[in-house]
């Protein structure tokens, strides 16, 4: 008898990153609704992107997610790279919790409680578990007592691709979601929280880590024994989270997550084309201009406001990046003149990275963004994109335990 397919929404696709490891991985992913609306842009580039590669259809939606919760499918399987904001919330006397900040978080949360999925699986920058500045930790601990409330423990880890085997050092949190319910619930029911993630869990399969240590562990509640509601986590959350963790039953068991290692990364030389265009090489005397960009700095500088003296400070980035080691994370601004923009050294010549060499820093095949945006949009979403083999390898993971 043939497997069940395992059905897919895929919110904030960009251009596929989770709907392209998911099918590498296996074909029983089989996406059924998919969303992606940049905000405020005349061209969706990324949805054009999305469309050429798995075609037009009903279920291929770019409009405001917050305006399409209720065309949302039944699914197995949510998963998304949800934009980092503000997921505090407030009270008022009469409406319960409003000013509900982070729009795109209380979409998904909206959806996963009214089609209760049997998992999640979401991507975020490494800093959520640390987000705001002013209350460290409040954004994520927000996530977790939502996904608490409606039935589900929660695995989390920060991952480094590079430490994995990929070409970008790029840090990235993974939250995995499973419901009360599934087979992978009640197995991971009978284990101890450490014994979880240290070797059982979601994320050890793919990504393994050294033994935990006492030092670097600890353990809180998130439910309503200590904090009454979402607001009172809101207001009062004065924990923190390590790299990693598990969420069940309203309890947190967070760890510092080290990578095993002797997995030999790629270099940012395996990614690097032969007779690249000239367009793309520094000219001569615009050298020192990069260099006095990507150097450190320590200058006194007057605020336009008061007229107050201040000293502005940045860190030294590498000119060039290294091609034996793997690249720096790339971001959207990648191929601007811009301090965070690689820089190799071609021959005698120094110049940018090419749209496909990012391509290929992120796992995508040649040319996966050139299907009639600018250079400057695939740069763009080159920054926005996942490192795909990291989702391959979890769809691996998933396709074992479904």
């Amino acid at each position: 008898m043939a497997e069940k397919d395992i059905r897919v929404v895929e919110l904030f696709a960009g251009v596929g990153g989770f709907r392209l490891g998911l099918e590498r991985s296996s074909p029983r992913f089989k996406t059924v609704w998919a969303n992606q609306w940049e905000p405020g842009q005349k061209k969706q580039h990324a949805f054009e992107c999305y469309v050429h590669h798995f075609g037009e259809s009903p279920n291929h939606v770019n409009k405001d997610i917050a305006l399409m919760t209720s065309e949302v499918p039944e699914h197995d399987l949510l998963v998304g790279g949800f934009p980092c904001q503000d997921y505090s919330v407030a009270r008022t006397k009469a409406e319960g919790i409003v000013g509900k900040k982070g729009v795109l978080w209380w979409s998904m949360d909206k959806i996963i409680s009214e089609k209760r999925p049997s998992f999640v699986l979401l991507e975020n920058v490494d800093r959520l578990i640390k987000s705001p500045s002013s209350q460290r930790g409040r954004d994520f601990a927000v996530i977790l007592r939502c996904l608490n409330d409606k039935g589900y423990a929660v695995e989390w880890r920060v991952i480094n691709a590079a430490e994995y085997g990929e070409v970008q050092k790029r840090r990235r949190t993974f939250i995995f979601a499973f419901k009360e319910g599934t087979t992978f619930f009640s197995q991971m029911k009978e284990k101890e929280s450490m014994e979880i993630l240290e070797k059982d869990g979601f994320f050890c399969k793919g990504f393994p880590i050294k033994s935990l240590t006492a030092e670097k562990m600890k353990t809180f509640r998130i439910d309503d024994k200590r904090y009454k509601t979402l607001v009172d986590v809101s207001d009062k959350f004065s924990d923190m989270f390590y790299n990693g963790g598990l969420m069940r039953n309203g309890f947190v068991h967070t760890a510092e997550c080290l990578p095993i290692g002797g997995i030999e990364p790629k270099t940012l030389r395996s990614v690097l084309q032969k007779d690249v265009d000239e367009r793309y090489f520094i000219d001569e005397e615009d050298i020192e201009k990069w260099k006095y960009m990507k150097g450190s700095k320590r200058e006194e500088r007057i605020r336009k406001k008061d007229g107050g003296r201040y000293f502005y400070t940045e860190g030294k980035i590498p000119f060039p990046d290294s091609l034996d080691s793997p690249g720096r994370t790339m971001l959207t601004s990648e191929g601007r003149v811009n301090r965070s923009t690689h820089i190799v050294k071609d021959g005698d010549r120094f110049r940018l990275l090419t749209p496909i060499e990012c391509e290929r820093m992120n796992g995508f095949v040649d040319r996966w963004t050139n299907t009639g945006m600018s250079e400057t949009a695939r740069y763009f979403t080159m920054g926005n994109a996942l490192v795909v083999p990291l989702i391959e390898k979890m769809g691996e993971t998933i396709n074992s335990i479904f």
